[in-house]
């Protein structure tokens, strides 16, 4: 919760609403409440934040998976199919450029370095992912951060949160640009 602290008071573009929900690391109440998010909001893109051990750069996702969940989540359970959807594609990929929004970002300048992946780990956050690029048709993003200090202050992931979000806005506005484009002729 200390990077949205940071991205709350740092604040995205003016005409963008920012709702933060801490989501639980359980397999139940994903399932349940990000749904619920998508039909209580409607959002233009759902971008979710996951601290990884394991990560040493700020990582981003391009796609979910939907099978291989085997680990125990905090309330000890583990779903019974081992997978988010049952008879849902294996992956879903996002439909934001996570290439392009990497060269976007690392030519800012930022201290912080940004990297891709296309394994989010099979387990909650991978889950979330997979749930929400389902729920969406790919409007959702995911970025693994590094824990705190490790290399990286929380002001430093909240300027490169606030950076990444920000480019991701603009990547999804110029895609779905063109695709307006294409309708018209």
């Amino acid at each position: 919760s200390w990077c949205f602290q940071e991205l709350e008071k740092l604040g995205l573009r003016d005409d963008v609403d920012l709702h933060v929900y801490e989501v639980p690391v359980e397999y139940q109440t994903v399932q349940r409440l990000i749904p619920a998010l998508w039909k209580k909001h409607s959002p233009q893109l759902v971008v979710h934040v996951g601290v990884s051990g394991m990560a040493t750069t700020v990582t981003l996702e391009k796609c979910g998976h939907n099978v291989g969940y085997k680990g125990l989540d905090n309330c000890r359970f583990c779903p019974g199919s081992q997978c988010c959807v049952e008879g849902g594609p294996e992956c879903i990929d996002s439909i934001i450029d996570m290439d392009a929004v990497c060269r976007r970002v690392s030519a800012l300048g930022l201290d912080v370095t940004v990297t891709i992946s296309k394994d989010a780990g099979r387990y909650l956050c991978d889950f979330t992912y997979y749930t929400s690029l389902y729920q969406s048709r790919g409007r959702s993003a995911f970025v693994h951060v590094p824990p705190l200090g490790k290399p990286y202050s929380a002001e430093q992931l909240g300027r490169a949160l606030q950076a990444i979000i920000e480019e991701m806005l603009d990547v999804l506005e110029h895609s779905e640009d063109k695709i307006n484009c294409q309708h018209e002729h």
